[in-house]
């Protein structure tokens, strides 16, 4: 009787071990799973921005008249979150980077929001001010 006991918790034991890996393994295909998803939905806005890459080189330009050309660095672009100091964080942005004037020394960012995984380049913002060689270019 004792040794049937030992057999049943034994296989029961078993029983449960094999189903938490079934579930880990369930978890890893899932999480990555959705990475997947995540760098296609990347590439996509990226494909995006890069066919209006004519509106965020006006953009640049009108930020001063001293601007004749405008480089995007692409491999450069980010994916995040904006920090509005509340718990639940800012809105989602996409920061793309790049020179000017065929300087390389020159910089400057773009941020654009990212609404309900869509791109609205209305709300394209200087994220960080012209510059060469680290100084703020006027």
């Amino acid at each position: 009787m004792m040794v049937a006991s030992i057999v049943a918790l034994l296989s029961i034991g078993g029983c449960s071990v094999k189903h938490k890996d079934d579930t880990k393994q369930g978890k890893t295909i899932a999480a990555s799973s959705i990475k997947e998803d995540k760098e296609a939905i990347k590439q996509k806005q990226l494909a995006y921005l890069k066919e209006h890459e004519k509106e965020i080189v006006d953009f640049m330009k009108a930020q001063s008249p001293k601007i004749e050309s405008v480089q995007i660095y692409w491999d450069e672009t980010q994916w995040g979150v904006a920090g509005n100091g509340t718990p639940q964080g800012g809105d989602e942005m996409i920061l793309i980077f790049g020179g000017f004037n065929q300087n390389p020394e020159s910089s400057w960012r773009v941020d654009v929001v990212v609404e309900d995984g869509k791109i609205n380049l209305k709300t394209m913002s200087l994220g960080q001010y012209l510059r060469i060689g680290g100084r703020i270019f006027e």
